[in-house]
């Protein structure tokens, strides 16, 4: 990772997209706080530097500002939205208080198409604007390069500086041609490479993990989810029988799961694999539990029980493996009044004891999700696997409203196989964000044959997403809807009535608890 694109959180909520933007260009990207000293940066020899948007007005007194000094780095500078402000107000520049907001699409058009920025782009491009200042002086050695219908300095460039700024957002699906002009900076502008693949990364974090472990042991808890699963494979690759990983079945797993984890990673990657099967102990402890919180609560706590006692049968070992990912790691800029760091806790680090005395070591935690999948399939895991949709944490649990018992956990997993099974056959599964069964406990009354029958309701949940933040309820085909209630009332005793639940998030959630 010699080249890299180093990009200043002014707290905007694209930052993170901008960052995806530049490693799709094959480039690697870094997101560091608004205010890191001018030095640090320099340390990592940048080959560029990005300074992202915000919510704040450059003339704010409370304003978030950089390090003057990074404009003395010697290396080309983009400022997108509030960073062409920030760019222009440090310059000589100004910036004040548009008349007109100008927000959604636009109509950029370009005026010197000399500008590397718009290398091979037509004269005429619609873009996304979200800003209420403006420009109204650009400092001396820039000129202007582009204009839409409300700002006559949409994009401004100082040639001899590779400064470059511009008032719209190329890093959003809503500027169609957005990624190009990020290209145009990271290659043309910046002489960047295209050093950043899975394969290359694969070598580097390889020779990281051996540097980093030497001789020692490390344990990974294996969840069979896509992070833990690619975490587990890319250190077994790096140390082979090091690696020791630990599997608990608590008892609310879906169809198979600890099957397919035994077989990808104990038969076929070979990897040591200790499998603790503690489903009854998590059962009766559930035993009874209604409350969604008291349920999630009682599985964590005695996960990290179990995960805990079975680390000392594992053998010494100093590291504990996670799969963090770097938005779990990112610095987030909340922009109020003064600007404070809020390091996001790591969701799967919080709650392991104190007195485990482990070193931790985060293979991932440099990548985003889709990257974190395509490294999955680079070291060969299945694609059943590596584009699997999210499964919680409290598995199956949080998927049957009220009491967990056995037999509702059979219900449950059952009716969800053939979701999964159907979805896949529709070609949908893997286009979705999530699909599954919920169980709810509500008995009705229905007609099997010539006998009435009194049994459990099935939800069926489908729902499209990017993050899992909000979500929208997936149309499913009505052949396919109808298909999944006949099979699942058909074949899950127990069952003989099925729902779809056309809520959104908000005001809903994706899971029901």
């Amino acid at each position: 990772m010699n080249e890299q694109i180093v990009i200043l959180d002014f707290g905007s909520q694209y930052t993170q997209v901008i960052a995806r933007r530049v490693r799709e260009c094959n480039v690697y990207s870094t997101i560091l706080r608004f205010d890191t000293p001018a030095a640090e940066i320099a340390a990592l020899k940048p080959k560029g530097v990005i300074l992202s948007g915000g919510p704040s007005s450059v003339y704010s007194p409370k304003a978030p500002l950089p390090d003057p000094v990074i404009f003395q780095l010697g290396v080309p500078v983009l400022g997108i939205c509030y960073g062409v402000q920030l760019l222009a107000q440090f310059l000589g520049g100004k910036v004040e208080k548009g008349l007109k907001r100008e927000y959604g699409k636009g109509t950029l058009s370009i005026k010197d198409k000399s500008c590397a920025l718009f290398s091979k782009l037509p004269a005429n491009l619609q873009v996304w604007n979200s800003h209420g200042d403006k420009l109204t002086k650009i400092p001396n050695g820039f000129k202007p390069v582009a204009v839409t219908e409300n700002s006559e300095f949409a994009a401004i460039e100082n040639r001899e500086k590779k400064f470059f700024g511009l008032q719209f957002h190329p890093e959003v699906v809503h500027t169609p041609r957005g990624k190009e002009i990020l290209t145009n900076f990271v290659h043309g502008v910046c002489g960047c490479g295209k050093n950043w693949t899975m394969r290359n990364y694969i070598d580097q974090a390889v020779e990281e993990i051996r540097r980093e472990v030497g001789t020692e042991h490390v344990i990974l808890g294996l969840s069979g989810g896509v992070d833990s699963s690619v975490a587990a494979a890319l250190i077994h690759k790096a140390i082979g029988d090091q690696l020791t990983c630990i599997f608990v079945n608590n008892g609310v797993l879906r169809a198979k799961e600890a099957d397919v984890v035994r077989q990808v990673f104990g038969n076929h990657f070979k990897l040591k694999l200790q499998y603790e099967d503690v489903g009854k102990l998590f059962l009766n402890k559930l035993k009874g539990v209604t409350d969604p919180e008291r349920k999630r609560k009682i599985i964590g706590k005695t996960f990290i029980e179990v995960f805990a006692a079975a680390t000392k049968r594992a053998g010494k070992a100093k590291f504990l493996a996670q799969g963090t990912l770097y938005p779990d790691v990112i610095e987030s800029v909340p922009i109020a009044g003064n600007p404070a760091a809020l390091i996001k806790s790591h969701h799967n680090v919080g709650g392991l004891p104190k007195n485990m005395k482990f070193k931790l070591i985060e293979p991932l935690k440099c990548l985003f999700k889709d990257e974190v999948r395509l490294l999955g399939e680079e070291l060969g895991l299945p694609k059943e696997i590596v584009w699997r949709q999210p499964f919680p944490g409290p598995g199956l649990a949080v998927r049957i409203l009220g009491e967990v018992t056995p037999a509702r956990c059979e219900i449950l997993r059952n009716a969800d196989a053939i979701v999964v099974e159907e979805m896949k056959a529709s070609g949908l599964y893997y286009k979705i964000w999530q699909s599954f069964a919920v169980l709810l406990p509500v008995r009705s009354v229905g007609v099997m044959g010539d006998e009435r029958t009194y049994e459990y309701t099935i939800a069926i949940r489908a729902v499209e997403s990017q993050d899992g933040m909000t979500a929208d309820w997936v149309k499913l085909p009505y052949d396919l809807l109808e298909k999944l209630a006949s099979r699942i009332i058909n074949e899950v005793k127990g069952v003989n009535r099925c729902v779809y639940d056309i809520t959104s998030k908000p005001p809903g959630t994706i899971e029901w608890e």
